[in-house]
């Protein structure tokens, strides 16, 4: 064992741990389980379930951070209006965070770091998406500025995340065929973990109503519904390119448009010692860096790196990787980049072991906080101890946050 990875093992008292982690499951915009669920919804029964599963008094929740991609009329309003019809008092103040696909690990990092600055001693960091309800033309500005356009980097940033999927996998020589091969794989390891109920522990069960004929029924959304078995390379195959006519991207080697929501309740140790919360995992560090926003999903490539460096850890340290996958050229190529090996069928590999976006869904602002609760769940199942997770992020960034299960 490193001197890095025994350090982070170590366990004291200023510590932030993590108290519970949540998810809702994952479901097909517009034809899924929360079709007719708005996003506030999602979000406040995990919100409540993050407190209530640990017996913890609302009343000591100091602060709310909730990542959001999509929000209508700004966000910050249902935001708040789901914590408190979750039962969270009026007086625990409520901010939602917007960068892109890692909204969710931002907002864990943001109240995580509000703990080690010594501002609060407890609080939730959250994601949540209806991309049912958000995503769209109408969540496009009508123009921008000419003048910012006039650099090219800045202009990039306009490029669909699609064609950014195809520059990757132009620049880097990644085949079609081997996207096709690592998103079957997606879907094999999580409709084998979905046979096997591995995530029932991660996800909370939630009653909806759905929209019908007589007035709508109540429905019980508890499993991701985008997760398909019988997925092999050979069937993707067939499916014609989405996004340019000779490219390698399509709808089933990309990541599927999803809602959901997920919540994850942090505390410093020695508060959460004193209260008798249990104590799941520890957050050690998160990092954001910056890449060209032509191929934005090469971020978890250069992110990982500096979040590994700032802690002294090696790639060797980390027993599992869970690596978003908005679309398998950008997941292949980190992957490749970095030297994980990502070709092991089964559900013990070193990257994605249950699936991934691919197979599971990508709520945007969600993912970031999704990725930690299966994480979790994951480390507790296999008995490791310490993961990273990470994601690409549009207009060209990435970000990979290390935990420590404690189960």
């Amino acid at each position: 064992m490193s001197a890095a990875r025994a350090k982070i093992l170590e366990k004291h008292d200023d510590d932030v741990v993590i108290v519970s982690a949540i998810r809702s499951a994952m479901t097909k915009s517009k034809k899924g389980g929360f079709k007719d669920t708005r996003p506030e919804e999602i979000l406040m029964n995990v919100l409540k379930h993050a407190y209530t599963s640990t017996k913890l008094d609302p009343t000591l929740i100091e602060d709310i951070v909730v990542g959001n991609v999509l929000p209508p009329s700004g966000g910050a309003s249902a935001a708040r209006m789901a914590a408190i019809a979750a039962g969270i008092p009026i007086e625990t103040p409520i901010t939602t965070v917007n960068r892109q696909c890692s909204s969710g690990l931002t907002a864990v990092n943001q109240i995580a770091n509000s703990i080690k600055a010594g501002q609060i001693d407890i609080g939730i960091g959250a994601g949540v998406e209806s991309m049912t309800f958000g995503y769209g033309p109408g969540a496009m500005p009508d123009n921008y500025s000419e003048l910012v356009l006039e650099t090219q980097e800045a202009e990039d940033c306009l490029i669909p995340m699609g064609i950014t999927s195809e520059n990757v996998a132009a620049d880097y020589n990644i085949s079609r065929e081997a996207q096709d091969t690592f998103a079957a794989l997606s879907f094999q390891k999580a409709a084998a973990a979905q046979k096997a109920n591995l995530f029932g522990p991660e996800i909370l069960p939630i009653r909806v109503k759905q929209v019908s004929p007589d007035g709508g029924k109540q429905f019980l959304v508890d499993h991701d519904d985008g997760v398909r078995d019988g997925v092999t390379a050979e069937s993707l195959a067939k499916l014609k390119p989405a996004f340019k006519k000779d490219g390698s991207t399509h709808a089933g080697n990309a990541s599927q448009v999803s809602d959901g929501a997920a919540a994850v309740l942090l505390a410093r140790r020695s508060v959460a010692k004193k209260l008798g919360l249990p104590i799941v995992g520890k957050f050690v560090a998160a990092q954001a860096v910056g890449v060209p926003p032509r191929i934005m999903g090469v971020g978890p490539a250069f992110a990982i790196p500096h979040v590994l460096k700032k802690t002294g850890l090696e790639l060797s340290d980390i027993d599992f990787f869970e690596i978003n996958e908005a679309f398998a050229s950008q997941a292949l190529f980190c992957c490749e980049k970095l030297g994980i090996p990502w070709k092991e069928a089964g559900l013990n590999g070193k990257v994605n072991r249950w699936g991934g976006a691919i197979a599971i869904g990508h709520p945007l602002g969600c993912t970031g906080a999704r990725q930690i609760a299966t994480g979790l769940n994951i480390a507790k199942h296999d008995n490791e101890k310490v993961f990273v997770t990470s994601m690409c992020i549009g207009s060209g960034m990435g970000m990979a946050g290390v935990f420590v299960n404690e189960q």
